[in-house]
């Protein structure tokens, strides 16, 4: 039964996305473009729906938990730094914003083809990047980071490990991209951590069921990043630090049922 509701719940998923493409493309993103006041509500409002709905198939058709999302300012020059554990971790950090939406510092690869997915990327200008890129690409898009770190008027985030965990602890941070976000302006940073969701980290393990789901998602701060001029190494261990507390905190309390 928890197979069976893990691939129906993946079927609608997989669904939904496709059908939502064409939405997106022919309907909210032109409207967006002709009422340019109304963008940031516009875009925030279509993509936590986007977000919610993901999040609401999982839960009813998959049997997954997932706790009440804290809420993130949506101010511009908020910084969202948030570990990295599972697919769901986008519109967990989507749905957690909930008077704008986040241009999420995102891998390449979701440039390619996929439905709704790779049209947001571009719609929502997400900065790419690509570990595997030659070195003139590389450049390029630590260009486009610090371009959308300096100018953004929506919140940015980033996941700084860079990759999944296979156990869900705090990886290493890989700090070149967090370095140059935040050389470029005053920060006001907000950490956002999660668990219960490593165990389902990608789409093959959501079809092996999601009612094991736990997921919990809380968050720290606002911390203040405000010498752009300054030496990042010092603040970077530090919300590390803060992760890796609050990620531990979190497994010692996990509630019962």
């Amino acid at each position: 039964m928890s197979k069976l509701r893990g691939y129906l719940a993946l079927t609608v998923a997989c669904f939904a996305l496709v059908v939502l493409d064409p939405i997106q493309r022919f309907i909210v993103s032109p409207w967006a473009h002709l009422r340019p006041s109304r963008r940031i509500a516009i875009l925030g409002s279509w993509q936590r729906f986007m977000a919610r709905l993901m999040m609401r198939t999982f839960s009813v058709l998959g049997g997954a938990r997932i706790s009440e999302l804290p809420k993130v300012p949506g101010d511009a020059g908020t910084l969202v730094l948030m570990n990295h554990q599972s697919l769901m971790d986008i519109p967990l950090v989507v749905a957690s914003i909930p008077d704008a939406y986040p241009r999420i510092v995102t891998r390449e690869r979701y440039l390619r083809w996929i439905p709704l997915i790779s049209h947001m990327v571009r719609l929502y200008q997400y900065p790419v990047v690509d570990p595997s890129a030659n070195p003139g690409s590389g450049k390029r898009m630590l260009r486009t980071i610090a371009e959308a770190a300096r100018t953004s008027d929506v919140p940015l985030a980033i996941f700084p490990e860079g990759t999944r965990t296979r156990n869900g602890e705090i990886g290493r941070f890989k700090t070149k991209g967090l370095k140059l976000i935040l050389a470029q302006r005053a920060w006001t940073v907000y950490v956002v951590v999660a668990d219960g969701f490593w165990e389902r980290a990608t789409l093959k393990d959501f079809l092996g069921g999601m009612r094991g789901i736990r997921g919990r998602v809380e968050m720290l701060g606002p911390f203040r990043w405000e010498h752009p001029g300054a030496e990042p190494e010092p603040f970077i261990e530090e919300m590390r630090a803060h992760m890796v507390d609050k990620l531990a905190e979190m497994r010692a309390t996990v509630p019962v049922g």
